[in-house]
């Protein structure tokens, strides 16, 4: 009796043992349960490039964290057919793409049912400029802004008011959030009045004074300003956060805020790419 008690546990060990070892190897070869890629130019403003290498370590930690993969590149000639095929999930984390060629794949790809997160400077466009408006379907159909209009400066926080609280993106957020700080956009059009776009988040009235200067039109008083949107005809989100404030005046380029150093403003990014990865349109 007391050596079938004896190796009765020996058998139970031997199983605890080895659950507790290979646990570990099952998760790591689970499948993950989509793929993104982030495109990136990384040479616009030392504020954005302090942000990207910032997302660069943000969203390697939170696929991990959700179970989907997470890639990165500088190489827009990557923005083609073949290539975007192994991919769920476009992010773009600063700019747009510049030719025909990329533009055309990216429409197609998105057409086709794939997902897409702007961020910030990737809705910019503003003729003459570096990046004028010459890409009609990208800023009128997709995102409906048109051009770029003015910003608040410096970077500051704004309180961010929950638009629509029953959409996958806001979900378990409160009424309102507070963001990191940020230079925010004001755009060409009233995207109110377009019935393709869905507004999520909008700068709370509590926010104004939004901006410090020191230019008059730097200071944001009143107004109605969305930072997150969905155009409803296509999987897609795009949020104004993605510049963080940094020392110019003193000229050392010291980062002196993260735009990822916000457990809400995290929660909603991480809501969006599980909403793109795994939702539907």
């Amino acid at each position: 009796m007391f050596f079938l008690l004896k190796r009765s546990k020996k058998i139970i060990l031997f199983w605890v043992l080895f659950f507790f070892i290979i646990s570990p190897v099952f998760a790591q070869n689970k499948k993950p349960k989509f793929k993104v890629i982030a495109f990136y130019t990384g040479k616009n403003d030392q504020a954005h490039i302090s942000y990207m290498h910032e997302a660069n370590k943000f969203f390697p930690k939170i696929s991990a964290e959700n179970n989907f993969t997470y890639d990165s590149t500088t190489d827009w000639s990557k923005l083609n057919a073949e290539f975007l095929a192994h991919y769920q999930v476009v992010l773009f984390l600063d700019t747009r793409p510049e030719k025909p060629e990329q533009r055309a794949a990216f429409q197609k790809y998105m057409e086709n049912g794939g997902a897409w997160m702007g961020f910030h400077f990737a809705a910019f466009a503003l003729t003459p400029s570096a990046f004028n408006q010459d890409w009609d379907w990208y800023h009128e159909k997709f995102l409906g802004s048109g051009q770029y209009a003015s910003n608040t400066w410096r970077p500051t926080f704004a309180i961010l008011r929950v638009e629509n609280k029953n959409h996958p993106v806001t979900k378990n957020l409160p009424e309102t959030i507070k963001s990191s700080p940020n230079e925010w956009y004001r755009w060409e059009h009233d995207l109110r009045k377009n019935r393709d776009i869905e507004i999520l988040l909008s700068i709370d009235s509590t926010s104004f004074p939004l901006g410090t200067g020191p230019k008059p039109h730097e200071i944001w008083r009143s107004g109605y300003y969305p930072v997150v949107w969905t155009n409803k005809n296509f999987k897609m989100l795009y949020l104004n956060m993605g510049h963080n404030d940094i020392d110019y005046e003193n000229k050392t380029n010291k980062t002196l805020s993260y735009t990822f150093a916000n457990k809400a403003q995290n929660q909603l990014i991480i809501n969006s790419l599980l909403w793109l990865g795994t939702g539907k349109k």
